[in-house]
């Protein structure tokens, strides 16, 4: 049915481009339950799937995945520029993390997007956590918000470009 839904819209975009429907104003194409498109971030075009190589650690919650964002938002906050990016959490439990560019021209690519996740494994790996369980190294950010429960991660130019991943 979402198939469907979406060679529809997709069909309506070509045929308005074409000027066979014209004065007609179509919506961003939302995913399901991806009400955060279209107002934290553009639509993702394609959105990646990924198999972590952890998992949700028992008993992490809500109250921790919000603190793990916001000690990486005080971490930012701390340095003695402005940061590059915001990020929170949002969904009802706090399982989606959202990291969005407050600079034009930057996590505008795949690539650049991809340079700030392999950031952020490194910076993962410097946690004690991970450390004194010695699989830092064995690690990506993608799997330590696995551990912590997170199930999707948008990172957006907040203007035309988003990359999102499901965590599975």
């Amino acid at each position: 049915m979402e198939e469907a839904r979406q060679y529809t819209a997709l069909m309506l975009r070509l045929l308005a481009m074409a000027g066979l429907i014209a004065g007609l104003a179509l919506p961003a194409p939302v995913h399901a339950a991806n009400h955060h498109a279209g107002y934290y971030y553009p639509a993702p075009e394609k959105i990646e799937q990924y198999r972590a190589r952890t998992r949700t650690i028992p008993n992490v919650d809500r109250k921790r995945r919000i603190g793990f964002v916001t000690a990486m938002v005080n971490q930012d906050l701390s340095r003695a520029y402005a940061p590059e990016y915001a990020m929170f959490a949002k969904g009802t439990s706090a399982e989606k993390l959202i990291i969005v560019s407050v600079r034009p021209n930057q996590l505008n690519t795949i690539y650049r997007v991809r340079a700030l996740l392999a950031t952020l494994t490194s910076v993962a790996r410097t946690l004690p956590a991970l450390r004194e369980l010695g699989i830092e190294e064995h690690l990506t950010f993608f799997d330590l918000l696995k551990m912590l429960g997170f199930k999707q991660i948008a990172v957006s130019d907040g203007e035309s470009f988003t990359h999102q991943v499901k965590l599975r």
